[in-house]
């Protein structure tokens, strides 16, 4: 069966790696927080100015003065600290984030994304997405496969205006585990119990699949 938004959050939570510092975009990403793996350290950051995220707050213990990059209540963890934008950029921009999670609209074959604007659609601006992609080396977008109206969001060619190029290196959906690398998706795992045939009608970029698929341990 295809995996819940918080079950794509715990897949994408294995990928951490101890010490690393972490940027979780809007929606989906922000989950990741809720799930990190036994024994090891991570540091979130959010662009808005904060780093040592901690998970969601428990309901009744919000505060409404600290808040991540989509403007929701989030709490941090001892040792965090709160500082301007403009020394978060400097961190993005500077490199110093190993890992960035980021939601999508579109992905394309060759690691174009897109995930800030429909044409004729109102929407709050881009947000800090094209500063991320433009200087991460690592980046995992978490998304459904398909739209609301089940066409593919893994494409050939993205539709939407772009945020970055060339950039993804792996799309983590509620199907599937895919690498993004020679202008195809990899297929490196599939969520338990969706057949491979159900993700190849759900991709319409090129889907490389390379011997025996592992379901997904989530």
């Amino acid at each position: 069966m295809a995996l819940t938004k918080q079950q794509i959050a715990q897949r994408i939570a294995q990928e951490l790696q101890d010490k690393w510092y972490v940027n979780l975009g809007i929606g989906i990403p922000t989950l990741v927080a809720n799930y990190i793996p036994e024994g090891i350290e991570v540091e979130f950051q959010s662009e808005n100015g904060l780093l040592g995220m901690g998970p969601f707050p428990v309901e009744g213990t919000e505060d409404a003065d600290l808040i991540n990059a989509g403007k929701q209540t989030v709490t941090v963890l001892d040792g965090g600290s709160i500082f301007d934008s403009a020394t978060s950029f400097s961190m993005i921009r500077g490199q110093h984030v190993q890992l960035t999670v980021l939601g999508a609209m579109e992905v394309a074959q060759n690691g174009d994304i897109a995930n800030w604007k429909i044409p004729g659609k109102m929407v709050k601006g881009m947000g800090g997405a094209m500063d991320l992609v433009a200087s991460a080396d690592n980046i995992i977008v978490a998304m459904m496969h398909t739209n609301r109206a089940g066409a593919s969001k893994l494409l050939k060619k993205c539709s939407l205006p772009l945020t970055g190029v060339g950039c993804v290196t792996k799309v983590v959906t509620n199907l599937a585990v895919l690498e993004v690398k020679e202008n195809a998706f990899y297929l490196l795992e599939r969520a338990p119990g969706v057949s491979i045939e159900e993700i190849q009608a759900a991709t319409e970029g090129t889907l490389i699949i390379n011997g025996e698929i592992p379901e997904m341990s989530i």
